[in-house]
């Protein structure tokens, strides 16, 4: 693509990427760190500048850093949203050339051939980015050259510029860990004296690649050049939005949902393509008096099907103020899921998709969260074994083989007059009299000991699922350790 012009890389470092990010939004006076468990064990992730000016390092233990530093505050990191920020960061940086990928976590390298002329030359492009990025906030260090290696050195080593042909006069004195060699290489270099990058320059080549492996040569000459080093772009991600623009105004309702039909064909087999299903879909319909009604629709499951979609619709579009006319629509997932493609025959369960249109409609009138499903739970104290999740991100789980059955009502314990270790024959529950038919049991079942549940500080209870001759079947339990007997649930 540039024929005949001197390739030129440059590396962005953002050494404290993920506190600044944090610092960015919630400002904090003094030393500062993020905290990450590693091996049972809350460690330094990354610190802002007060914190590194009182000595502390990355990498030492949190009560280390407070006995060294008792002031000092922190908070957990958060990997994910620093990723994202990463690549919020990648985005910006196209304004400076199309080329531009991720180095590493903390990162970029732009690939800037042929453009740095746009902005005035090299240094005033590299001035340009250090004003903008400490205007928000960020630290950075960069590194120019020509070679990804030369620039990634320099931005961790020496910031600055290496002149176009020169690499190894940049780099000569740089130390060997500027060629992105390990930790156990770069020990290996010193413990033999060679401490700077001039020093492998006239080691013969042969030893070296015999003691430490064709990989510490092939990082020194991607560095000075002898060896091509590829920069991959990241690509944009997929853009999940279509649009029309109509001849003439249009008010009735049948016509929107058949201007709708038309934005949801290809948007749906965009989201096939990309195998993902739309969850969140936002329908913006401009008026011809530059108003604009939106109509947001959230999908209890990711879908990609246009008539289940469409139908979904019929609510939301249902109550769009035309007014005198909409001139345009523009439809847009704006959260989407991986939905691969399965295999469809004859045996496939098709209620599951009748269950989540269901959901979703009544989750347009009272929100997706409040509808809830009950989902088992790693326990088998009656109280904890289930949970409930919002039935829109869940899915429905079934008990282990094996587990015993347990009342469709659930209730706190309520005693009743009995005598004895075994189902009284006779007993009055809530007023009623009853006969036990039939009992089985019991089941024990003992307190979880590393929880503190005053629920339990009876024991053990002995369980029986008692069928009464009146018809009612229920759950009735026995404390050996305070005698007594309780009723806490019914079975359907």
């Amino acid at each position: 693509m540039f024929d005949g012009m001197q390739r030129r890389i440059t590396s962005m470092w953002f050494p404290r990427l993920a506190s600044d990010r944090v610092l960015r939004t919630h400002p904090i006076d003094g030393p500062f760190a993020l905290t990450l468990k590693q091996a049972n064990t809350e460690r330094i992730f990354c610190l802002n500048h007060e914190a590194e000016r009182e000595g502390l390092q990355r990498g030492i233990t949190l009560s280390d850093a407070r006995a060294f530093y008792p002031e000092l505050r922190s908070c957990p990191a958060n990997r994910v949203e620093d990723e994202r920020f990463l690549h919020v960061l990648r985005r910006w940086a196209t304004r400076y050339c199309p080329w531009v990928g991720i180095e590493g976590d903390d990162g970029l390298v732009l690939d800037i051939t042929g453009s740095a002329h746009l902005f005035g030359g090299e240094t005033l492009m590299l001035a340009d980015m250090r004003q903008r990025l400490k205007r928000a906030g960020l630290t950075v260090r960069i590194g120019l050259g020509d070679t990804r290696g030369a620039a990634w050195a320099l931005a961790h080593y020496d910031e600055g510029l290496a002149e176009p042909g020169k690499m190894f006069e940049a780099l000569a004195d740089l130390p060997v860990a500027a060629l992105r060699m390990d930790e156990k290489a770069v020990a290996g270099l010193q413990r033999l004296g060679l401490r700077k990058i001039r020093d492998l320059e006239g080691m013969p080549r042969a030893s070296l690649t015999r003691r430490f492996g064709p990989h510490l040569l092939l990082r020194l000459d991607q560095a000075l050049g002898r060896q091509p080093e590829q920069i991959s772009p990241l690509a944009e991600p997929p853009h999940y939005g279509v649009r029309m623009t109509l001849p003439e105004p249009i008010g009735l309702f049948d016509d929107v949902m058949a201007g709708l039909s038309r934005l949801l064909d290809p948007l749906c087999a965009k989201l096939k393509a990309q195998e993902t299903g739309a969850r969140v879909l936002c329908l913006t319909l401009s008026r011809v008096d530059k108003a604009a009604q939106m109509v947001e629709l959230r999908l209890a499951h990711p879908l990609r099907d246009t008539m289940r979609i469409l139908s979904l619709f019929e609510r939301g579009v249902g109550e769009v103020d035309a007014g005198y006319g909409i001139d345009h629509m523009r439809l847009e997932a704006t959260a989407v899921e991986p939905l691969p493609v399965q295999q469809v025959s004859y045996v496939s369960s098709g209620p599951e998709g009748t269950l989540d249109d269901l959901i979703t409609r009544i989750g347009t009138r009272i929100g997706l969260d409040n509808i809830q499903r009950f989902l088992p739970a790693d326990s088998h104290i009656p109280e904890r074994s289930f949970i409930t999740a919002a039935a829109a991100y869940s899915r429905p789980e079934s008990l282990s083989a094996g587990a015993r059955p347990r009342p469709l009502k659930l209730f706190p314990p309520e005693p009743i007059s009995a005598t004895g270790t075994r189902p009284p024959r006779q007993f009055s529950w809530r007023r009623m009299p009853l006969t036990t038919e039939r009992a089985t049991g019991p089941e024990r079942i003992a307190p979880e000991w590393w929880l503190d549940d005053e629920n339990w500080h009876s024991g053990v209870r002995d369980y029986w699922h008692v069928q009464t001759r009146q018809g009612r079947r229920l759950w009735l339990f026995y404390t050996p350790q305070n005698p007594g007997w309780f009723v806490q649930g019914e079975f359907a």
